[in-house]
């Protein structure tokens, strides 16, 4: 199991034109996927006069929570090469809408293909991917006594700490790469 992503780090636009039909796509990075509603509303309110509004998105660092959508396009022409492009690029946490004005002449399936890909793939070509660390949150509470320990082991691993409080019992919160998690756990509960 891998602890680390790609995804990018801003929105990003591309263009592609073919045959005096227009697709601008728009990549954005999203969490959650009524974020991604939300976003899609916002598009087909912005872009009422378009022949279509078609999207595909990736989330989750496991990668399996995706969908794609054709909107009234055949079937697998627009949301699957979309799709293709976020596959290829190993991207997540991203949606990418693609909007198509018609310009009358019709593209045919493996034109639609293509148009869509490219679009995509220019959105992504002009957004700046990073690379994430998958964190696990570790809590653990001790006595004050302790609070040198509990700082060394916090010096040797440097996970980000995310709060601390200190009392008769003192308690703190990590935030750890995923792949560190296990380690630092036994390295506290060995103080106990």
């Amino acid at each position: 199991m891998t602890d680390e992503y790609k995804t990018i780090a801003t929105e990003s636009e591309g263009y592609y034109t073919e045959k005096r039909s227009k697709f601008l796509a728009f990549a954005h990075p999203v969490k959650t996927v009524d974020e991604v509603k939300g976003i899609i509303e916002k598009y087909r309110k912005k872009y009422y006069d378009a022949r279509h509004v078609c999207y595909a998105y990736m989330l989750g660092a496991e990668r399996k929570d995706f969908r794609a959508n054709d909107d009234g396009e055949p079937s697998s022409t627009a949301g699957k090469p979309i799709l293709g492009q976020i596959n290829s690029n190993e991207l997540t946490d991203i949606l990418i809408v693609v909007v198509r004005y018609y310009g009358g002449v019709n593209l045919g399936t493996s034109g639609l293909i293509v148009a869509y890909r490219e679009a995509a793939a220019d959105a992504i070509a002009h957004a700046s991917i990073e690379t994430r660390q998958v964190e696990e949150i570790v809590k653990y509470s001790f006595a004050y006594p302790q609070m040198n320990d509990v700082m060394r082991i916090v010096k040797d691993l440097q996970p980000r700490i995310i709060s601390q409080t200190y009392d008769n019992t003192c308690e703190i919160v990590l935030s750890i790469r995923k792949s560190g998690a296990d380690e630092l756990r036994k390295k506290l509960d060995s103080l106990l």
